[in-house]
């Protein structure tokens, strides 16, 4: 018997406090010579891991100082260059901070809603604009039973006695990440409750994805056709699929911020439908083998339930009836564009050889001898 599945839901799983004053904006001083155009700064909550630098770098190209703020145990040589204050978020550690003064503050390390408030009230008077990094699983289970789920879509929550539950980051994984995304949501209303009105505005990814995401969600499919032979493709290819390019999505965050846009965005893909079968088509590519060793064979979704594979983790980016669909005509109209497919997938498998290889223990994978029986029971199933 399958589960009802949402695409927020499985996103939930997958992934592991208002403040009371107002947080007015400064004119920061110029470091510069007189007459000279003060350098804009970037503090970045986060910053070395995976979407982090992408941000990170957009900034610096553009020319900006940029101040990191983390507890220097991921990637700590990653920008050895730059300016990096260490503390610790579960602690409440943010004494690194009592000095500087930034133009944008980014925070793509809120899961706890305290914590965004902690982390605003440590800068108090000394940040104009502050960025979330939410999540699209901030949308109710049923938000999308109507249509396309756009920006003012219903939200999660959570019941008010569990919310003792989560004190640390960690603490996100209790109740098996159910409240994650209700978590990320009230991230965003403690943020626009410690800053001035405007002074917020909230990035919504969907499924991010390229060089450097360890979650193998998306990861497996251009590693698993590069490899040939018979790949099992679920459902209906029809079934539309969403994600984002890393390397998409941090321009366009570093951008919406420095310009202080104050809106909330579906930051997802695409500006087309873009069905599963486009997005394994697009991975064909990366199979350097003949034509004749690659067959790709879709598989009916009942079938693979009986079969007992799971949706999302097991059998990744699959949900069985395709799941939600998110709007993103507002980040689009504001500047949100997309790399061709291919390209996604030719920089993923590049990423994947040079850094992890074939001994990688993948974290979302259908485990290559349940891939062969199920192909097998399904050849072998009587025909109608």
């Amino acid at each position: 018997m399958s589960q009802n599945f949402t695409r927020r839901t499985i996103l939930s799983a997958a992934s592991s406090a208002a403040a009371a004053t107002a947080f007015a904006p400064r004119i920061l001083a110029s470091s510069h010579g007189q007459g000279e155009e003060p350098k804009k700064r970037l503090l970045m909550l986060g910053g070395t891991a995976f979407l982090g630098p992408q941000i990170v770098q957009a900034a610096l190209d553009a020319g900006w100082d940029v101040t990191l703020f983390n507890r220097g145990k991921t990637g700590p040589d990653r920008f050895p260059d730059l300016d990096s204050r260490t503390g610790d978020r579960n602690t409440g550690d943010y004494a690194s901070l009592a000095e500087g003064e930034w133009d944008l503050c980014v925070d793509t390390s809120c899961y706890i809603p305290a914590h965004v408030t902690a982390a605003i009230e440590a800068v108090k008077g000394r940040v104009k604009h502050y960025v979330v990094v939410s999540t699209i699983s901030v949308y109710a289970d049923d938000a999308g039973e109507n249509g396309p789920v756009s920006e003012d879509g219903k939200i999660g929550t959570i019941p008010e006695e569990l919310m003792a539950d989560f004190q640390e980051i960690r603490d996100v994984s209790k109740h098996g990440s159910r409240y994650y995304g209700a978590l990320k949501a009230l991230c965003e209303s403690a943020a626009r409750e410690a800053m001035t009105e405007g002074a917020v505005t909230v990035v919504r990814p969907g499924l991010i994805v390229g060089p450097d995401d360890r979650s193998d969600r998306y990861t497996y499919w251009p590693v698993r056709v590069a490899k040939g032979g018979e790949v099992l493709a679920p459902g209906n290819p029809d079934n539309s699929v969403q994600y984002i390019d890393v390397r998409d999505l941090g321009p366009f965050t570093f951008d919406v911020g420095a310009r202080g846009t104050g809106k909330t965005y579906n930051a997802t893909g695409f500006d087309r439908k873009v069905t599963f079968q486009d997005m394994i088509e697009s991975c064909i590519p990366q199979h350097h083998g003949s034509p004749e060793d690659l067959t790709i064979t879709w598989v009916d979704a009942d079938f693979l339930q009986e079969q007992g594979v799971g949706q999302w983790m097991e059998m990744p980016l699959w949900i069985a009836g395709g799941g939600n669909h998110y709007t993103n005509d507002a980040a689009c109209q504001d500047g949100l564009t997309f790399r061709p497919l291919t390209e996604t997938a030719a920089a993923t498998v590049a990423w994947h050889v040079a850094e992890r290889g074939e001994g990688h223990a993948w974290r979302a994978v259908l485990a290559a001898d349940k891939e062969a029986n199920v192909l097998a029971a399904w050849h072998a199933r009587p025909k109608k």
